[in-house]
């Protein structure tokens, strides 16, 4: 079988890897891939094809005679690529862009939320920048007053489009920013104001035919830029996984009242979903609740997610677009923990270097129980050069989520260009939880 990748990531270079182990795929296209999926191997080969070029996408599965498509990023679902694979027969993986609404539009989710009786923050939905603004005024009205409200703007924003606000002038700012400014372009046409929900955050990813769902081991996400979760919000700083603030009981629960009624309201509101559902969750005191819907594998969620995966994944992501999920065995996953450090280039998220020599890259594949999976690069003869804000995503996998973290960093140290950073407390979180739950006794 040929299997045609979606996407430039991290996360399509996860996918590219793992899908090549399979027994059943002869060879793996990625378009338009990275210098590290060009460098994967015999399997694994680039087309020179944009994400969001939904007809050459098309045109090449068609004549290459691609068994299945797997879609990557967001936009080229939000554009409605599914559908057209659909349109011609084509075997494709990812929710429709009527489906995909859950992630292209923050309002859709937010209502549809609502709807199901998913727990989610208080929201309101604004089209007009002095609305908005009234509205702040109207509920702190004065100077300095504390404002906990996140300003989202509605469509893709590569991750930056949500503002978390402390005072009422961050969110006069973010309005401004999104609405007046418009800073993520039309993805700013309508926003919402919703509550700030406080807890820690958790991501539970689970693929759907749109009957059956198989939950996937939740992970914890780094969204801030930098230690102790300061600064703008990212794209992601990291990822691990399994985390211990979600054990069985929690999961049943999510699953439960989170995932069941969503793919539920969905069908009722005849936009099956089938793909990738991914929860950003909230775990509030009263429980958790859902920040947001992803309509993929997240970025870099997927990363760790696949170092620990052992079954096939074709075997899941074919059985996903056939409608017959209830009829496989359950996925396998190796039990120890795993961890993705990004390793990103200076001014990320801001404006940002590219083009820059990557060097060390042999020496942190030597590593054991690490892979170094490329996000934002290129090839440039026999040279890697930096591509994008985040470059790399180091992940390892380890006896304990300390030997995962100490692999990963021993192989970030390893790799080199001018500006290069990243998070020093990946997994962090997950450590202390432990310790204090042991501490209570």
């Amino acid at each position: 079988m040929k299997v045609l990748i979606v996407g430039n990531g991290g996360r399509e270079h996860a996918l590219a890897w793992k899908i090549a182990q399979s027994s059943r795929v002869d060879q793996v296209f990625v378009a338009p891939g990275n210098a590290g999926t060009a460098l994967e191997g015999a399997k694994v080969s680039n087309v020179t094809i944009s994400a969001t070029d939904i007809a050459g996408l098309v045109k090449f599965a068609s004549t290459e005679k691609i068994g299945l498509t797997v879609i990557g990023p967001e936009a080229p679902l939000a554009l409605g690529v599914v559908d057209a694979f659909q349109d011609m027969k084509l075997k494709v993986f990812g929710p429709t862009q009527a489906a995909a609404q859950l992630e292209s539009s923050k309002v859709f989710c937010k209502n549809l939320l609502r709807q199901a009786d998913v727990p989610t923050g208080d929201y309101q939905v604004f089209r007009e920048a002095d609305d908005a603004m009234r509205f702040i005024k109207a509920r702190f009205p004065n100077e300095g007053d504390r404002a906990p409200v996140v300003v989202k703007a509605d469509g893709l924003a590569s991750g930056k489009g949500v503002v978390v606000c402390k005072t009422r002038e961050d969110a006069l700012e973010a309005v401004e920013r999104i609405a007046r400014r418009r800073e993520f372009g039309t993805a700013g046409n309508q926003m919402i104001i919703e509550e700030r929900l406080e807890g820690q955050e958790a991501s539970v990813l689970a693929i759907t035919d749109g009957r059956t769902i198989v939950p996937l081991p939740a992970c914890q996400d780094h969204k801030p830029a930098f230690d102790g979760d300061r600064g703008p919000n990212t794209g992601g700083m990291g990822a691990y996984c399994p985390t211990p603030i979600v054990d069985d009981s929690m999961m049943a629960w999510i699953e439960e009242h989170i995932l069941v009624p969503t793919v539920h309201a969905m069908k009722r509101n005849r936009k099956p979903f089938s793909g990738v559902l991914y929860a950003g969750l909230m775990l509030t005191q009263s429980g958790p609740k859902v920040l947001e819907y992803n309509c993929r594998f997240g970025d870099p969620e997927c990363q760790p997610l696949i170092m620990r995966l052992k079954s096939d994944l074709v075997d899941l992501l074919e059985a996903t677009v056939d409608g017959r999920l209830d009829q496989i065995d359950p996925p396998q996953w190796d039990e120890r923990p795993s961890l993705c450090v990004v390793v990103a280039s200076q001014g990320y998220p801001g404006e940002y270097t590219k083009n820059q020599i990557v060097t060390g890259l042999d020496a942190a594949a030597q590593i054991e129980d690490v892979k170094v999976f490329h996000a934002g690069t290129k090839l440039s003869g026999d040279q890697v050069l930096t591509d994008g804000g985040r470059v790399l995503g180091v992940t390892a996998i380890g006896s304990s989520v300390s030997a995962a973290k100490l692999q990963a960093y021993t192989a970030v140290q390893k790799v080199r260009w001018p500006g290069s950073w990243c998070r020093k407390d990946i997994s962090d979180k997950a450590l202390q939880y432990v310790e204090k739950k042991q501490k209570e006794g």
